[in-house]
């Protein structure tokens, strides 16, 4: 169908979205989007393909399932939001999708610059009056790469093409755009624009003389290595990470990890926390992690030699981040593993020690899982714990069923027993903003519309999430997932750090903690009001998988289902009344 020659800006914003690979407009639109509105119903009218538009009722949802829709295709989806009430209704959600380095592009409204109908869009409401502020891209500069207006519609598909070419550039994250009622309007001349210019960088890789220093001293190591969170996030990358730790005999940690970045059942696979064996680790490598180890709590030796390599090794957007380390390396994580897996015929080793390494990681491996069962057999017998949730829940999926985990507090003892193995079947959160995990598993099935979506989330987090927004949206788009509340009643973050910073003092003591959240809401029955999920409580340890095979039964039927798991409660504060 021919193009016309003279389209409205705001034909031009979603056509050149649709170029840069958009898919997806999750959207809560308003007074600020009359010509966005016109232009997409212009559109279907006319048999032109543009993104899918799905409403979101809340606008902390909508950016959360564009998150979770980038984290399972890795392609950067669209948000529109209503002018500064909107975009401060993204509340957290833009903190995530920063510290997540994912690419998304957000777009906001501007109240109209005109008042007496100068222009089309001019001012018509009361409302064009109040949300007018003097700087809104403030609300999002902290988080955003990258924030501009649309000042004219002459290039307003370079600007998009600039903010996605930015979006997608390594380190990722969000993009922020905005634009008032006269400019979307406004008609204007087809710019001409070559797509194929508007890539984003090229991954780059490491300096090859580190290449070789590093192969040389982890086959000198006698305890060599290496930590990571979120290498997984690049699927390829992970298969590659295994080559080498068997090539080299490398034990490998996954600390704070946000996927599957290392087989958990591979047995140089040594945990999810790295202190115990930080002391003895003579040749550390941290690929893809934010914080491999809090200094204040333990730290490798002082003689270990450290290489801390990931595509943003300084954390240049975190204003206090230091993680000393003697080679600091800018690179991407495939190549850099290609480079050291290409690098290895050439330095010398020794196979007699890369066997001897092998095998003490090997037992470290099986003691560590030793350990955790024994573990297992101190549990209470009457009451339902994490651990019990975990196990059950692994007998019942199998390995292609993603993972969205939010499971706070509880995470290390859910995946102890509940350890992935197959790269892409896990997803987690990068930032701290809580209540990701609803939207974010939103776009995940979106984006995988056949895998089976297992959402792990704490009760602080759930309400967060927006409840009756997410599941009204699982309902409405058809992206059914079953959601696990770990339901300790309460924010049990806030309750440890009070207790590491205050060891048995007096909030300790007597439980004047303010973060009890009780558990009296049927907040399973929230999802079953907004989005007919099918919505179980379970407080009885012996109805516990038959409430999660029932679940998932109803989730392969194609409906969302909720079961809010009853933890023994963290306190017992009564509220206070004023």
């Amino acid at each position: 169908m021919p193009q016309k020659e003279a389209p409205p800006t705001a034909e031009l914003l979603i056509e050149s979205l649709k170029e840069c690979g958009v898919s997806v407009i999750f959207a809560n639109l308003g007074s600020d989007h009359p010509a966005l509105i016109e232009a997409l119903a212009t559109a279907r009218e006319r048999g032109v393909d543009t993104p899918a538009v799905v409403i979101a009722p809340h606008e902390m949802c909508a950016l959360s399932a564009a998150h979770g829709y980038a984290l399972a295709t890795g392609e950067a989806q669209a948000v529109f939001v209503h002018t500064d009430v909107g975009t401060a209704n993204l509340g957290g959600s833009v903190h995530n999708a920063a510290r997540s380095k994912v690419p998304v592009f957000i777009f906001a409204g501007l109240t109209p610059y005109t008042l007496e109908g100068e222009l089309p869009g001019t001012r018509n409401t009361w409302v064009n009056n109040t949300q007018e502020v003097r700087d809104q891209q403030s609300l999002v500069r902290p988080y955003a790469k990258w924030s501009y207006d649309i000042r004219t519609g002459l290039n307003v598909k370079q600007v998009v093409h600039r903010a996605m070419q930015l979006a997608k550039s390594s380190p990722q994250g969000p993009v922020y755009l905005s634009g008032a009622r006269e400019v979307l309007a406004e008609v204007v001349k087809r710019p001409k624009l070559s797509r194929a210019r508007w890539n984003p960088v090229a991954p780059i890789s490491a300096p090859k003389d580190l290449i070789r220093r590093l192969v040389a001293d982890i086959a000198g190591a006698e305890h060599p290595l290496i930590i990571t969170s979120h290498l997984g996030r690049n699927i390829a990358a992970v298969p590659k990470l295994v080559e080498l730790a068997e090539r080299l005999g490398v034990g490998v940690v996954e600390t704070i990890h946000t996927h599957v970045n290392f087989p958990a059942d591979h047995p140089l696979h040594l945990g999810y926390s790295a202190e115990e064996l930080l002391a003895d680790s003579d040749v550390v490598v941290v690929i893809d992690a934010d914080s491999p180890w809090m200094q204040a709590v333990s730290a490798p030796s002082e003689d270990a030699v450290i290489y801390f390599v990931d595509a943003d090794p300084l954390k240049e957007d975190l204003p206090l981040w230091y993680m000393p380390s003697d080679y600091f390396i800018r690179a991407d994580s495939e190549i850099f593993l290609d480079q050291l897996l290409e690098e290895i015929p050439a330095v010398e080793i020794d196979p007699s020690k890369v066997c001897a390494r092998t095998g003490r990681f090997e037992a470290v491996h099986r003691a560590q899982r030793d350990s955790w069962e024994k573990q297992l057999e101190q549990l209470p017998k009457d009451a339902i714990t994490a651990e019990h949730v975990s196990l059950a829940l692994s007998r019942l999926i199998d390995e292609e069923t993603i993972i969205v985990n939010e499971s706070g507090t509880n995470k290390e003892k859910v995946f102890r027993h509940l350890g992935r193995n197959r790269p892409g079947t896990l997803f987690g959160n990068r930032g701290s903003s809580l209540g990701w995990s609803g939207g974010a598993a939103i776009g995940i099935k979106m984006a995988a519309p056949s895998r089976t979506v297992v959402r792990i989330v704490g009760d602080g987090s759930y309400f967060f999430s927006i409840p009756s927004a997410t599941y009204w949206m699982a309902e409405q788009y058809a992206t059914p997932f079953l959601t696990i509340i770990l339901d300790n009643g309460g924010w049990n973050a806030t309750k440890r750090n009070l207790q590491l910073q205050y060891p048995g003092g007096v909030a300790d003591k007597t439980d004047r903690l303010w973060v009890n959240l009780g558990q009296s809401a049927d907040l399973a029955g929230i999802a079953a009001a907004a989005g007919g999920a099918y919505a179980i409580t379970v407080n009885k340890i012996g109805d516990l998988e038959s409430g999660l095979k029932e679940a998932l039964a109803k989730v392969a039927a194609g409906s969302s289902a909720v079961v809010a798991v009853s933890l023994e409660p963290i306190s017992l504060q009564p509220p206070e009344h004023g």
